[in-house]
């Protein structure tokens, strides 16, 4: 098959957007710690650049790509070390080298477990995360990205995930709810307040996020075509919306709507978006996003009723986020929009699509759910002096006691 040089280069540009979410991510969480961790949940978020990459090279793309299209549970061995991939074209996308698709997706396989250091934020050791995200990134994105992205068995039945609403989001909420609640409660939470220290920061991250985003599900068609003009349009629109159906409802609530409202807003709807951007068209977006700035608002209270303490309300935004636009997608499905997918409900395709959507969601958050539980619980065990912080050093901060650096040395100027 010979390269179609336009969407190769559209892929490779979508992942060079994707890659800037992480830094993106980095400072949109970065805004919204204490000052003294601000350096730490950089570190936490960047560090993935890194490590994640080389595990996808080596190990992560060919469980969760090997046996491409199968049905099964957990891609082979065939593409370890990348082994075999270097000269192909079109085996995973019509016309574009295969190199360019492991790429690609190998930005998904590092932003998803970024996203759960908003969650471990004030005080977990490095250490301890570095060790967390190489396992996670094996035992648990691997496995989920074969069953949907991979062609496995949630595929086979019929889920549809353009982007990763549940490979990424609920799957990364998922892990994080879990891991919050074996590391248990920041002192002081939820008694004193701990505001972000520097929200400029986190608007400059939302406006990364946005325009990486557009990589992230427009890139997800794999050319440079109508499916990723009509993604591209509906991820715009559904982060428009749902900032709009945030600020609403914080209006209402609090009298306010507040730039980290807004922020918020934006970051929820484009979550929402994610599953459904190469399925809807007209309205839905719009629809879809601002049901969703509303309920994951509203879904920030949770963490108080249950008391675990979510710093930066991942699960809030990325993990109820990613099952309303995963869900919705049974709704509001329209094969005409893009020639893709299959009719939702509002759409005569029946309940079929809902309830597959359903199954598939309820699937990665249970087995994210478990197998991060796991997983932190053998490393609370295993590492000396457990994964979180002693009382003193989280009273310092994480940036002197885990990297000896400070954010901002004012004193100095």
């Amino acid at each position: 098959m010979e390269i179609n040089s336009g969407d190769t280069a559209w892929v490779l540009a979508s992942a060079a957007l994707v890659m800037f979410m992480t830094p993106g991510l980095a400072l949109f969480y970065g805004g919204m710690v204490r000052s003294k961790n601000v350096l730490s949940m950089l570190m936490n978020n960047v560090f993935c650049l890194g490590l994640i990459s080389v595990l996808w090279a080596v190990l992560g793309f060919t469980l969760a790509f090997g046996r491409f299209g199968d049905g099964g549970w957990l891609g082979n061995l065939d593409f370890f070390g990348l082994k075999d991939i270097a000269m192909g074209v079109g085996n995973f996308a019509p016309g574009v080298p295969d190199i360019a698709f492991v790429a690609f997706q190998m930005t998904f396989a590092i932003i998803t477990p970024a996203l759960i250091t908003g969650a471990v934020a004030d005080r977990m050791k490095f250490g301890a995360w570095v060790a967390f995200i190489a396992l996670w990134s094996i035992l648990v994105y691997s496995p989920v990205a074969h069953w949907i992205f991979g062609g496995g068995w949630l595929f086979d039945r019929g889920a549809l995930d353009f982007a990763g609403g549940a490979v990424v989001h609920v799957n990364a909420g998922a892990g994080a709810l879990a891991l919050v609640i074996i590391l248990g409660r920041r002192i002081g939470w939820p008694r004193e307040a701990m505001p972000p220290h520097s929200l400029p920061l986190t608007l400059l991250g939302t406006g990364i996020l946005w325009f990486g985003w557009f990589g992230f599900n427009a890139g997800s068609a794999l050319a440079a075509n109508g499916v990723a003009a009509q993604a591209f349009m509906n991820t715009f629109l559904a982060a428009a919306a749902a900032m709009l159906g945030w600020l609403i409802v914080e209006r209402i609530k609090t009298g306010h709507a507040t730039t980290l409202g807004a922020a918020s807003g934006a970051v929820a709807g484009l979550v929402a978006i994610t599953p459904c951007a190469g399925f809807v068209g007209g309205l839905a977006p719009i629809a879809i996003g601002a049901i969703a700035g509303a309920v994951c608002y509203l879904a920030i209270q949770l963490k108080f009723k249950f008391q675990y303490d979510d710093s930066l309300d991942v699960v809030a935004v990325h993990l109820v986020g990613g099952l309303i636009g995963s869900i919705l997608l049974g709704l509001f499905a329209d094969a005409s929009a893009t020639g893709l997918g299959t009719d939702g409900v509002f759409f005569g395709g029946g309940w079929s699509l809902f309830g597959e959507q359903v199954l598939a969601v309820a699937v990665v958050l249970a087995f994210s759910f478990v197998v991060s539980g796991i997983i932190g619980m053998v490393l609370r065990a295993v590492v000396p002096g457990g994964i979180r912080l002693s009382e003193d050093d989280e009273e310092i901060g994480l940036d002197q006691t885990q990297h000896a650096e400070t954010g901002y040395a004012l004193e100095r100027v």
